[in-house]
């Protein structure tokens, strides 16, 4: 299940900071319409990190209640205290979902020993798979090859989105981990490179404003067509550099209200709509995409 164009959906808002049910539901379709093979919900991208915990269900309940089995749908389920994590789990295991992102604790930098231990006990409040989320520049913690390797003995643990952005972190994987063990891209201005050197895919930001070209940047590089997989990648390297020219998802959400996808351009503080000096580099970063505003 866990390969190909998977997207880190944006989570819409109203002017008043709402959840934008009516955007949402747009989104979903577009992204079923449009090739891109899972749906990851309330990820770093759909900014969990400020929106209430109940508000999260109902989201992912709307999410999967749409789209119905057609596509999977996964949930972030991380939180920097292991308790936290196994409560979100349980609940949300009650939902329709095909699984769980779990990033790594933050803040408070635990040992690798104790990530073995965070991440087993989460496991273990669930039958669903669970996918590893490495982020360092987010979290402050490394999650490392050998201790992955550890924990893909968990028979639920089957992957990991892996957001450093190293080939050699990737060789690490591939030689520590089993060979069914899911090894996803989280960065995608590396991706190409991750899915030619033996990833099986992409959980992606840039997907939200061009999946159909995401999955198929997916499809010709796990088929290891390296001179194709560079032609396309090159026309989407601009948005893997612009949609982080600020933290994401602000220039995510930018660039599917001026593509008319979402209503509002809206986030919670702490995050704050779009410095103007910026929007012309996205748009020319859409324009080489093949996107006219």
């Amino acid at each position: 299940m866990f390969k190909g164009s998977w997207v880190a959906l944006i989570t819409p808002m109203d002017q008043q900071g709402n959840i934008d049910y009516v955007s949402l539901q747009h989104l979903v379709d577009f992204h079923l319409d449009n090739d891109t093979d899972g749906l990851v919900i309330m990820g770093t991208t759909g900014e969990s990190s400020t929106i209430a915990f109940a508000e999260q269900l109902k989201v992912i309940a709307k999410v999967c209640e749409q789209v119905n089995g057609k596509i999977p749908v996964i949930a972030g389920n991380g939180a920097n205290a292991t308790s936290d994590a196994i409560e979100r789990t349980i609940a949300l295991d009650k939902l329709a979902i095909d699984g769980f992102l779990c990033v790594t604790p933050f803040y408070n930098k635990p040992m690798q020993h104790g990530m073995v231990l965070h991440f087993n006990a989460i496991a273990k409040a669930t039958n669903k798979p669970v996918l590893l989320y490495n982020v360092p520049s987010r979290t402050g913690i490394d999650l490392l090859a050998q201790t992955v390797a550890t924990l893909a003995k968990t028979a639920n643990i089957v992957g990991i989105k892996e957001s450093t952005g190293a080939m050699n972190r990737l060789a690490e994987l591939k030689a520590l981990c089993p060979e069914n063990f899911a090894l996803l891209s989280g960065d995608d201005a590396t991706a190409a490179e991750f899915m030619l050197n033996g990833g099986h895919g992409v959980i992606s930001v840039t997907a939200n404003i061009v999946p159909k070209q995401m999955a198929a940047l997916c499809r010709i590089a796990t088929n290891g067509d390296s001179q194709a997989t560079q032609v396309l990648d090159q026309k989407l390297q601009g948005l893997h550099r612009q949609l982080f020219i600020e933290a994401n998802p602000i220039p995510t959400k930018w660039a599917l209200q001026k593509m008319g996808l979402i209503q509002f351009d809206t986030m919670r503080l702490p995050l704050t709509p779009l410095e103007p000096i910026h929007g012309a580099v996205i748009e020319q970063a859409l324009n080489l995409a093949g996107i006219q505003l």
